[in-house]
């Protein structure tokens, strides 16, 4: 079932980034995801990801998914010859599991990077915490905790722009 959703995902994106103002790319931290974001106008986008997660009470992978909307905070011209640095904040949810645990909650996000000059790509570490319950379930019985894993999801993301 996760294999055919990430095809699903990596398909759709694929017959949709012909458009302006999509973004398509690759986040690397606490686990692996695709990424895919779009621009609504200069300073504001909303941002998917898909993938995978090891930052979880056991050794297994697991599914993840975020989405969420950022806003564009501020631009800074540290580097003028190389490139734009923006600090974005957004907000959304995310979501994941594995056989037998699950969890969901409010995603917040903190993301500094650079856009190139002569390159229309995006560096960034972001901080996107995941704020809310896990449960894991098995014969009929459950068990819920605060996801306290979801505060530790660091990554830097690199992103092509259409």
């Amino acid at each position: 079932m996760k294999k055919i959703l990430l095809t699903i995902a990596v398909c759709f994106c694929a017959l949709t980034v012909s458009a302006q103002g999509w973004g398509l790319g690759a986040r690397v931290g606490s686990g692996f995801q695709a990424q895919a974001e779009y621009t609504f106008n200069s300073e504001n986008y909303v941002e998917g990801r898909f993938g995978m997660s090891w930052c979880n009470g056991g050794a297994a992978l697991m599914a993840d998914f975020t989405a969420l909307y950022q806003w564009n905070v501020c631009k800074m011209q540290w580097t003028p010859s190389a490139g734009e640095w923006f600090f974005d904040a957004g907000v959304g949810v995310g979501v994941g599991g594995r056989e037998h645990y699950a969890y969901v909650g409010a995603a917040g996000c903190a993301k500094l990077g650079i856009k190139f000059n002569k390159a229309p790509v995006k560096l960034s570490l972001d901080w996107t915490p995941v704020v809310g319950p896990q449960i894991a379930y098995w014969k009929g019985a459950s068990a819920a905790a605060f996801h306290e894993y979801g505060l530790a999801n660091l990554g830097i993301s690199a992103v092509y722009c259409f």
